[in-house]
């Protein structure tokens, strides 16, 4: 599986921005795909992910203002960023894995993308 980033950037606080992730080389049906982002200094974060019983879920920081979705007929998913604070800043990464591991996409996702930086000025 292959995925590719686009968008990011640098964005003032309370700005908004779309990051794009188009994939490839399985059928679709078979992995599912998150965003998790790194900060500065710390450790990956999940910002979508999944997990079996709950669905696709938001770390508590984006909640209400981050959003995914997805282009079947584009093969490419979304993570729409509104409302972004300073703590937003961070090199976001379109990661996937095989459906039977969902539960382990933002923890140990099996496939990434080349990550994108996003930067959020004051």
């Amino acid at each position: 599986v292959q995925l590719v980033e686009s968008g990011g950037g640098l964005v003032q606080a309370g700005g908004s921005l779309r990051l794009s992730c188009a994939h490839s080389g399985s059928t679709s049906d078979d992995y599912v795909i998150g965003w998790i982002r790194q900060a500065p200094a710390k450790e990956y974060e999940g910002v979508s992910c999944i997990s079996r019983g709950v669905g696709r879920h938001y770390a508590d920081s984006v909640k209400g203002r981050f959003s995914f979705s997805s282009d079947g007929a584009k093969n490419t998913v979304y993570l729409q960023m509104n409302n972004l604070k300073h703590d937003g800043t961070a090199r976001y990464y379109c990661v996937g894995t095989r459906t039977e591991y969902k539960d382990y996409l933002c923890s140990h996702p099996e496939y990434w993308g080349q990550g994108n930086q996003v930067t959020v000025s004051s």
